[in-house]
């Protein structure tokens, strides 16, 4: 009888729970063992370029299955490295998060899943996910088919159903995105491939324009805030979020003058977005998380967003023309498949007017990083819409990207990770939006807005020649 070959390669970061995400990688690959597969792959958790580099040498096209435990969160940069141009596809594991509610993100495991399912898609190669822990008997049951041969089949992509909405209104609302510009701050992340943009598409869809900034100079301009400017946020904000007085009081300082930088540059350069490169220049140079100064930023009107999301700054703006309010960026970190939740997460730059209670919307350090200033309060319940504009993986594109959209029902729940933390119950199956996102190749940020304009969005789509597909 012929053994069958696994190889199996568990990527991490060192700013998540390494010793939880180690034990669960060892343990996934032990079920493999178990299940009568030869194992190879490195013993380590897979988290620098010299990792990256050792890992390559176990990639064997010849293997019956590959399998990238994605042990807690990691960028896509070995993803790209290792599997591009394999002739079957990836089998993308992602566990369930452990912790008590309210406690930091330990993995963020299915984000990473879902950021791997982008670049990996985009780059023409196909994935499927596992979601579970190693003891799950379906996680069991459906590794011992992978090995026979049978990996998870991934959902279809449907079409966005009607009604289309009214276009008058519709194209009047596109025509008001022209002239609009969105500042970005710095690159993208290292291995963030769903933070690149091609301004092109911008100007020529909506009339957007950008106003790129480097991070040195938004750090200069941070410098030059005077110590009178500073202390009037810092009262302001103190006033407005009575939790800052807890914290460290030279981060609470920094962080006013990252605020007030930030609200210069947007009034100055009249800018509708800003997207910026929030790591790791912010927390290591300038020492301070910049999560509520974007979150104050936001609550004045300027939409904006963290890791330099350029096309999840265009969303939203889509989002706020055809009347939907505010709205938030956020990775999917878990699912709960028994009672059909999707949770919503981001680490803490919400606007505060979008938290369950406004009045309690706590400001606490950022949950990885461990130094001020970001948001740790639930989003608001009620009806929400999941959206996203994103490149399309569809050569033969006319507009070059595509409309993603959901909707459900946010919950009231407890934070159940720190930062902002959305339950949401969705409409249609959950367990399928999940694996659509990572096996479609989306982005892992969407985006959250509390009034369903999908009629809207879908008519906005359709004068733009964009495909539509509706989890």
């Amino acid at each position: 009888m012929t053994v069958p070959r696994a190889v199996v390669i568990a990527t991490a970061r060192p700013t998540f729970a390494v010793d939880a995400a180690l034990e669960r990688a060892r343990a996934a690959r032990h079920l493999l063992g178990e299940l009568g597969a030869d194992v190879s792959g490195p013993d380590a958790l897979v988290m620098t370029p010299d990792d990256v580099a050792r890992a390559a040498a176990f990639v064997d096209h010849r293997a019956d299955l590959i399998v990238n435990v994605c042990a807690s969160f990691s960028d896509a940069s070995p993803a790209l490295q290792l599997y591009s141009g394999l002739d079957r596809p990836v089998l993308l594991w992602a566990f369930r998060e452990p912790g008590e509610v309210g406690d930091r993100l330990w993995l963020n495991s299915l984000c990473g899943a879902n950021l791997f399912g982008h670049a990996l898609v985009r780059a023409g190669q196909e994935v499927r996910l596992l979601y579970g822990n190693p003891d799950e008997p379906g996680v069991r049951a459906t590794l011992d088919r992978a090995l026979a041969g049978e990996l998870p089949t991934p959902p279809a992509l449907p079409d966005a159903p009607g009604p289309r909405g009214a276009e008058r209104p519709v194209r009047e609302a596109l025509d008001s995105l022209h002239g609009q510009r969105i500042g970005v701050v710095g690159d993208a992340p290292s291995g963030f491939t769903p933070c690149e943009f091609d301004p092109r598409v911008l100007d020529e869809l909506f009339g957007l324009g950008v106003d790129p900034m480097a991070v040195d100079d938004v750090f200069d301009q941070v410098a030059s805030v005077d110590a009178g400017t500073r202390q009037q946020e810092l009262e302001r904000a103190t006033a407005h979020r009575p939790s800052l007085a807890a914290l460290d009081a030279e981060e609470v300082r920094q962080h006013a003058a990252v605020t007030c930088a930030l609200r210069d540059v947007t009034a100055g350069r009249d800018l509708a977005a800003l997207a910026v490169r929030c790591w790791p220049e912010f927390p290591t140079r300038l020492g301070v998380c910049p999560c509520s100064s974007l979150s104050r930023v936001a609550d004045e009107g300027v939409l904006t967003q963290c890791e330099r999301d350029v096309y999840g700054a265009v969303t939203m703006l889509l989002l706020r023309a055809l009347g939907a309010g505010p709205s938030y960026l956020v990775d999917t970190v878990d699912l709960q498949a028994a009672d059909n939740i999707v949770r919503f997460w981001h680490c803490g730059s919400a606007p505060t007017e979008l938290a369950a209670d406004p009045s309690r919307a706590e400001q606490s350090v950022h949950c990885n990083r461990k130094i001020g200033v970001a948001g740790n309060f639930p989003l608001r319940t009620g009806r929400v819409i999941i959206a996203r504009l994103a490149e399309d993986t569809d050569p033969a594109s006319r507009s070059g990207l595509r409309l993603l959209l959901s909707s459900g029902e946010s919950v009231p729940a407890p934070n159940r990770f720190q930062g902002n933390t959305a339950d949401v119950r969705l409409d249609g199956d959950a367990t399928t939006f999940v694996h659509s996102l990572v096996t479609g190749g989306f982005p892992h940020h969407t985006v959250l807005a509390w009034a369903d304009v999908r009629p809207a969005l879908r008519a906005a789509a359709d004068v733009l020649d964009m495909p539509v597909i509706e989890l």
